[in-house]
């Protein structure tokens, strides 16, 4: 038998292992454990099978009565509905009959849904842990995805907080997708099997490490179907925690077409300190980086590695060191990210118990002024600012029709204000390094004098109404200028932007899986008889588990981690960011609202007048920076 031979049965021996239900050690003690499911495959759901082998195993707090029992939401009829007693505390549960790493859990809801509620797991019904709280429902299908939380369980419920109507809670259908993880083995097996995974970068929630390690490989290797998707970047990598030092003798990797053309497997015992035990030849790397694809029309790579020795260690990742190029079209070629179906990892040793560390928990103690300027001197201070230059310090972004200067003539302090007022030059401005523009505007930044993790950022500020102006107080990772990270993988926090509109204002938050127009946002309103135009304290506070915008100590958005990372992507917001304070004119964000195409983009000939008027200031007051002591 050859060695792709043996490990592809060895492969149908540990699918079909996995498949009778392993459970880790339990009170499966009650009738309805003799009935788990078994013979679920990678993608089946798990709570439609506890149900159909045993209706107990669906509970809830009350229902509506009649046929809306708990078991409608776990029958695969679309037709029959869940719905809970009329109060705000109702529950539905179900117990999958063996503890299993729940992976995803979809909520499809009635037009009775949950304002607020939250998704737990249990491993013995008693003790919960949070998967997910939702603080501003909007029904529909919820789709949530464990990534990187702490998953093992075998009863998993909705627990309502707050409903949106006057009735109870509704579900057509609720949904649990997993498997159990690899247990320590003597024989071989694929250790990484359910296990937690890792990577520096990935696209979306939808395409996370985890997804490669799911037991999924879809035929022909081909589709969408769970996998893990990097950012389009050579550098990032995917890893596996066994749960215990293994013996690792081979590593299939079952590539989308997106694949590393040059790639390292490596081990580790402590997650930190690695050694490579296999990289391609150069006739293979070669060989690889001639096969130019087409994109959506490629297939996938198994790559299936007999190491030469036996390795040992806890940890495995691959580290990609370059990607597949595609015709875009011919003879032009793109890359795109590395992309993996499965991981496995086949070896003896390992342990079902690895699992995610614990989510951060919110910060405490009494905030501290750490930065704050309120522009009391003759001149702007330059050990807190810098002063950004369009063509020497960035180049041209948003489509945007300014240029950024280091001149009185836009950017001056005076009667303790910031003051930033964009100028038309028909005659146009030359930027360093190159590039015409029409008009001159200011942005300055505190990314050379003060970066901070964490806390409350607010300021006082006061800005002219016409459309396509672009005035925003603003948040940017400090990493945006390394090429293994730039934006939107950095985290951008818009704390307000305004495009010229006087009646309301927007904040935002931009990563990966939710930047550019699907960002996490919301627009605010001002109460009657107040506008941009006046004085206004805009503010986030930014702590380990959440983002909180305010107006004038009101708030208006609050983005939780959790909710963040089950629905959209990564948290790009537990490292450094700077403060920027900016005055743009049209581009990309205006333009979208207001449609206009000339005699600018985003920018009408009404607001050109305004600006050659010198009509246009933003004016800030002060600015704080805040943090825990």
């Amino acid at each position: 038998m050859t060695e792709l031979s043996r490990r592809n049965a060895l492969l149908l021996a540990a699918l079909t292992a996995g498949a009778t239900g392993l459970t880790l050690a339990g009170p499966a003690t009650t009738a309805r454990a003799a009935a788990a499911p078994t013979g679920l495959a990678w993608d089946a759901d798990w709570a439609a099978a506890a149900y159909a082998a045993d209706p107990a195993a669906a509970t809830a707090s009350g229902t509506e009565g009649g046929p809306f029992g708990p078991g409608a939401a776990f029958d695969n009829n679309a037709g029959t509905r869940f719905s809970s007693n009329f109060a705000d505390d109702a529950w539905i549960r179900v117990d999958l009959g063996s503890v299993i790493r729940i992976t995803q859990v979809v909520l499809v809801w009635e037009a009775a849904y949950g304002l607020q509620y939250v998704v737990e797991v249990s491993r013995d019904g008693a003790a919960w842990q949070s998967l997910y709280t939702e603080n501003a429902g909007t029904g529909g299908t919820t789709t949530i995805h464990t990534h990187p939380q702490p998953a093992l369980g075998r009863h998993v419920r909705m627990r309502g907080l707050r409903r949106a109507t006057p009735y109870g809670y509704s579900l057509y259908a609720f949904q649990v997708y997993g498997g159990a993880p690899a247990p320590a083995s003597t024989g071989t097996a694929n250790l990484a099997l359910n296990h937690p995974g890792y990577s520096n970068y990935y696209q979306d929630a939808g395409h996370t490490p985890l997804h490669a390690f799911d037991g999924g490989v879809p035929a022909g290797l081909s589709g969408d179907a769970t996998r893990w998707a990097s950012d389009w970047n050579d550098h990032r990598w995917i890893s596996v925690d066994l749960g215990a030092t293994a013996r690792i003798t081979a590593v299939d990797l079952h590539w989308e077409s997106a694949y590393a053309v040059d790639y390292q497997l490596q081990v580790s015992d402590d997650n930190q300190n690695w050694r490579t035990v296999h990289q391609p030849t150069a006739a293979e790397v070669a060989a690889r980086d001639a096969d130019i694809g087409t994109p959506g029309s490629s297939a996938g790579l198994h790559d299936a590695v007999t190491l030469a020795a036996p390795a040992t260690g806890r940890y495995v990742r691959m580290l990609g060191l370059r990607r597949r190029r595609f015709y875009s079209p011919a003879p032009y070629t793109a890359q795109f990210g590395y992309s993996l179906y499965e991981f496995q990892v086949w070896g003896t040793g390992g342990s079902a118990a690895a699992e995610y560390p614990a989510a951060p928990v919110e910060s405490t103690g009494a905030y501290r002024t750490v930065f704050f300027d309120d522009f009391a001197g003759t001149g702007l201070d330059r050990g807190k600012w810098r002063v950004v230059v369009t063509g020497s310090t960035m180049g041209p972004v948003n489509g945007e029709s300014q240029a950024y200067v280091d001149d009185a003539s836009t950017l001056k302090v005076s009667d303790s204000q910031l003051l930033i007022t964009p100028r038309y030059l028909p005659g146009g401005y030359t930027a360093p390094g190159g590039g015409n523009y029409k008009f001159t505007s200011a942005r300055i930044d505190t990314s050379t004098a003060v970066r901070f993790t964490y806390g409350r950022v607010s300021a006082r500020i006061k800005m002219p109404a016409g459309l396509g102006l672009w005035p925003a107080f603003w948040l940017l990772g400090a990493d945006v200028d390394d090429p293994d990270v730039s934006w939107p993988d950095c985290g951008e926090t818009d704390i307000m932007e305004n495009i010229g509109y006087p009646d309301w204002t927007s904040s935002a938050l931009h990563g990966p899986g939710y930047s550019a127009d699907g960002n996490i946002g919301a627009l605010q309103h001002f109460p009657a008889g107040q506008d941009v135009t006046g004085w206004h304290v805009y503010a986030v506070e930014w702590t380990p588990t959440a983002m909180r915008f305010s107006v004038d100590g009101t708030q208006t958005l609050e983005v939780l981690r959790q909710k963040t990372l089950a629905t959209r992507g990564a948290w790009a917001f537990d490292h450094d960011q700077y403060v920027i304070l900016n005055f743009a004119l049209g581009g990309a964000y205006p333009a979208g609202w207001n449609k206009v195409t000339t005699p600018f983009w985003g920018l009408p000939q009404s607001t050109v007048d305004q600006i050659a008027a010198g009509a246009a200031t933003l004016a800030v007051d002060w600015i704080r920076v805040e943090q825990r002591a």
